[in-house]
């Protein structure tokens, strides 16, 4: 018992071994795979490669509607799309997923060139 009054006092006077999690946050890793963030549409060529490499099928690309899609709930982190990405368009983010309700997908639709220019005029 008196062998622990040692290590009681020793303990006192040094810094927690843990972190206040909420309060302080570690930073993530140098190039660890946090979630795929999205997509830079106006980059994007629709080639469908990405969705081709995509082991859990989490990827849509539609070429005719100009459109990217990415369901997260499917999404195992792998990072394969972005390795891929002959454009590089795909974007990878060091943070984890915020936790969330409703499992919804992340949908990007290019604009036509007509469209902008009759937006902008």
């Amino acid at each position: 018992m008196f062998d622990m009054i040692g290590n009681i006092f020793k303990n006192l006077g040094t810094k927690p071994a843990t972190r206040c999690y909420p309060l302080e946050k570690r930073e993530p890793f140098k190039a660890s795979r946090g979630r795929v963030k999205g997509v830079e549409i106006e980059k994007c060529i629709f080639c469908g490669i990405c969705s081709r490499k995509c082991p859990a099928d989490a990827i849509r690309v539609d070429r005719n509607a100009k459109s990217w899609e990415i369901d997260p709930f499917k999404c195992v982190i792998c990072g394969a799309c972005v390795e891929v990405c002959p454009k590089k368009c795909i974007l990878m983010d060091e943070t984890y997923t915020q936790p969330s309700t409703a499992k919804d997908k992340l949908t990007y639709i290019q604009e036509s060139k007509e469209e902008s220019q009759s937006q902008a005029g």
